[in-house]
């Protein structure tokens, strides 16, 4: 979010007023101001403010529950927010649908203004990731001439919201859908990354180990053993719940802890590798991390670790965001428009 705007959202809410119908009255005073840039030719300007709102209503619908009303409107509002800033871009970001497991898989394409089709990196997030919270990085990439695909993967955002579809153990068989729906579009190559973040970094690593067509991986803040989070935090078993589709917390959890990459794994883990995360992370421990990248086969692999970083290297920022462009840029060999 914006900084005020998220300053404003705390102390509104500290003074008892509800998170939900705060975050929605802030965002939709960014999308008025989106609108009169817009209306004045400011487009750069409409886009950003564009993004502020549709920030806005994604904090907003995090502590709902699925079934509360309020959540799937405010992730509507999100969408479309998110989607007219993306109008806003050259070329446009597209909305997308790819079918899988009797439901769709949605997802925001983002391609750089670049004559020759280019590589794509997908990018997921974790146990409560929406794909938007990605776009700053996104940036990064079509800055120096690799497409984007922001995913919700199967439990997550609009996949798990409007389509129902929940991650199970076939979870592999989605990025499988998503990296054949990007080889067969024209426009781009065939040359395909993934980056997870978080849970994310652990779907990736086990997406890259079983589609030898991803021809590079970064996983950020991941692990080889998702269960550790909740497990330390029982509060987080609601969120593993809701990703798994489970009945119920015991149930989410004899689920979660099938999900795992032992030895035997990571030997299939061969594609170029980059591991980043933070000394003190307490979601993910980064000696997790550390058996990741040691036990991949990967003979082109690289670990990056801060000392005082926090989950996934927000306080990082650019210096992460950096790092991880240029890397995806020189292992699938982009091209940016000079």
């Amino acid at each position: 979010m914006e900084w005020a705007d998220a300053v404003e959202l705390h102390a509104r809410a500290d003074q008892g007023e509800r998170w939900h119908e705060v975050a929605l009255t802030l965002g939709l005073r960014d999308a008025e101001r989106a609108e009169a840039a817009l209306a004045a030719g400011h487009r750069r300007t409409a886009r950003d403010w564009y993004l502020a709102a549709a920030a806005c209503y994604r904090f907003g619908q995090v502590p709902l529950l699925d079934s509360d009303r309020s959540k799937t409107l405010l992730y509507q509002r999100l969408i479309d927010a998110f989607g007219r800033a993306g109008a806003l871009h050259d070329p446009p970001v597209e909305h997308v649908s790819i079918l899988w497991g009797g439901g769709l898989l949605r997802a925001w394409l983002l391609r750089p203004a670049t004559p020759a089709p280019p590589p794509t990196v997908i990018v997921v997030g974790g146990f409560d990731g929406w794909r938007e919270e990605y776009y700053s990085g996104a940036v990064y990439l079509l800055e120096r001439g690799v497409a984007v695909l922001l995913a919700d993967a199967p439990g997550q955002g609009e996949t798990r919201l409007f389509e129902g579809l929940t991650l199970g153990p076939d979870f592999t068989t989605a990025f499988a859908a998503l990296v054949s729906w990007i080889r067969d579009d024209d426009r781009l190559a065939d040359r395909v990354g993934i980056w997870g973040n978080s849970m994310g970094g652990f779907l990736a690593a086990a997406a890259a180990i079983a589609d030898d067509r991803i021809q590079a991986c970064c996983v950020n803040g991941g692990t080889t053993t998702p269960i550790e989070f909740p497990t330390r935090y029982p509060r987080m078993v609601d969120k593993a719940q809701l990703l798994l589709g489970a009945a119920d917390a015991e149930q989410a959890m004899n689920t979660l802890g099938k999900l795992h990459l032992d030895a035997a794994d990571l030997a299939r883990l061969t594609c170029p590798l980059l591991v980043l995360h933070g000394t003190p992370d307490q979601v993910f421990l980064v000696e997790n991390a550390r058996t990741l990248y040691t036990g991949a086969a990967s003979r082109d692999k690289t670990w990056r670790e801060w000392a005082d970083g926090d989950h996934c290297i927000y306080n990082h920022s650019m210096e992460k965001h950096t790092l991880v462009a240029d890397w995806f840029a020189d292992r699938l060999g982009a091209r940016a428009d000079p």
